[in-house]
């Protein structure tokens, strides 16, 4: 989340890239990205350097290897090609730098043909003036990059500008909500792990983290570790400039050659990644529709919709292998939704595979982007079924007020949510688990797989919520039509 700190440095380069010429919300976006990114990147050499004077070793893998040349301009040494060196350049010379050495250096990184390279050699550097450069890059001096997905704060923040951040779908996932899917999922390290609808790649970085605090054995093991940097993390968006962040955000998040791809996952056919991927983490668009037109056949073969929100679960069946389990944000709709595509895929998740939980988010979990109520299904491709009771968890406060504002509060039923989900028995005795017990009146329960197929496949909780009504004794009409009498013949006395 956004701090006030944050926001107010923000406004700043914002109000400075306005006065300076650049207009376009999106433009400002990404060059504030890119800038982030070359910051990043000197952090990072730096502290290789401290790591090899410590060890009295050489460097391993520097960002900034010696004796680069630049693109067939004069030579400069690789020191100026660092933030903390051209940082103190007059602002002609740092310009210059940025412009003839810096981008061209940054669209070379990454391996040949890999999804990182492919994405920045479009990379511009569009700022206009050396003055403006010179300003921003001393704003952004204060804006700390390290241990924290900065560069998706600053974007989430952006977006709130935006008058069309809620009609265009483009608006970050708020972080808590993206921990605890990936808490609930549990990533193991021979998972793979896609987002279709990636973004800044919030899900995929997250997912990485709890890689690393979960099982240091990947840094042991050279197998683990090849995957762990080339094949468990896919994110497709179908914005160019969406890929380039989500490459800058993984490749500074310590991930080496992850797939970050533009595509148009509705619009594409899918044989190259069906039943690829272990693990499904998404918070897709569902702000409009799509024509039969532009829509994969072989999604329309699954479920006959415009709707983005059911295409885009019908692509994760399509995407997962058997056994695969998938997290995924949808909105309400989908939930209890009457039309033929809505009943198909309800009964698809809980007859055809295993739908696991759902869990009811607060109304204004996405504020200011939009007030949809939206839940969270966890699922496991089975192709074979295997649904016998379903957990609902009804969300009522997620750590921030549920306004506009989003301000921090002491009321959060996320750390319930994860606890009650981690204790639910292993190898299918359901009945030990102590939610099994619980009534229907509380926040949480079971609901058997007989009951939702009576209700029609209906999944929306309040559905199977049973409502306590307090019992109250009223006064006899006759005694209290008397008290009337008496009133009214005080009055006209």
């Amino acid at each position: 989340m956004v701090t006030a700190d944050l926001k107010s440095k923000v406004d700043k380069v914002w109000n400075a890239f306005w006065s300076g010429g650049i207009a376009n919300p999106m433009e400002v976006i990404e060059q504030i990205t890119y800038l982030l990114f070359i910051k990043r990147l000197d952090e990072l050499h730096t502290l290789a350097e401290n790591k090899a004077n410590t060890l009295g070793k050489p460097i391993e893998n520097p960002v900034f290897p010696e004796g680069m040349d630049d693109t067939g301009r004069r030579p400069r040494p690789y020191s100026d090609l660092r933030w903390s060196h051209f940082q103190h350049f007059a602002a002609q010379e740092m310009y210059d730098v940025i412009d003839q050495n810096v981008f061209p250096f940054i669209r070379t990184l990454g391996e040949e043909g890999s999804s990182f390279a492919l994405n920045m050699k479009d990379a511009r550097f569009t700022i206009p003036t050396p003055a403006l450069l010179s300003k921003v890059v001393d704003l952004l001096e204060d804006i700390p990059m390290d241990n924290r997905d900065t560069k998706g704060d600053i974007y989430e923040y952006m977006l709130a500008k935006l008058a069309t951040s809620g009609q265009n779908g483009q608006f970050r996932t708020s972080r808590h909500i993206i921990k605890l899917m990936v808490d609930m999922t549990a990533p193991t390290p021979d998972d793979r792990i896609i987002d279709p609808a990636a973004g800044t790649a919030g899900f995929l970085v997250e997912a990485g983290e709890y890689l690393r605090d979960h099982h240091p054995e990947i840094w042991a093991d050279a197998r683990l570790r090849d995957h762990f940097n080339r094949n468990a993390f896919t994110g497709f968006d179908s914005d160019a400039s969406m890929s380039r962040i989500g490459s800058m955000n993984m490749q500074l998040h310590g991930v080496e050659n992850p797939t970050i791809q533009r595509r148009d996952s509705l619009a594409e056919e899918h044989t190259d990644a069906e039943g690829t991927y272990t693990l499904v983490l998404a918070n897709p668009p569902f702000a409009g529709s799509l024509d039969y037109e532009t829509t994969a056949k072989d999604l329309l073969a699954i479920v006959k919709t415009k709707k983005t929100e059911l295409l885009f679960l019908a692509l994760m069946l399509r995407l997962l292998k058997n056994g695969g389990r998938a997290a995924v944000i949808v909105p309400d709709g989908v939930l209890f939704g009457s039309s033929t595509a809505h009943k198909t895929l309800r009964r698809m998740l809980v007859e055809d595979h295993k739908l696991d939980a759902v869990v009811k988010l607060p109304s204004g979990t996405f504020k200011p982007y939009t007030g949809v109520s939206t839940a969270i299904l966890f699922f496991t491709k089975t192709s074979s079924g295997g649904t016998d009771n379903v957990w609902f968890y009804d969300v009522r406060a997620d750590g921030f007020t549920l306004d506009d504002k989003r301000t921090p509060t002491d009321a959060n039923d996320l750390p319930d949510v994860l606890t009650r989900w981690l204790s639910r028995p292993q190898g299918g005795r359901i009945e030990t688990w102590p939610e099994a017990d619980r009534p229907r009146t509380a926040q949480s329960f079971l609901v058997p797989k007989s009951e939702i197929v009576a209700q029609g496949y209906d999944l929306s909780l309040n559905r199977y919520r049973e409502v306590e009504h307090e019992q109250v004794e009223h006064r006899d009409p006759k005694v209290i039509l008397a008290e009337l009498m008496e009133l009214e013949r005080g009055i006209q006395e």
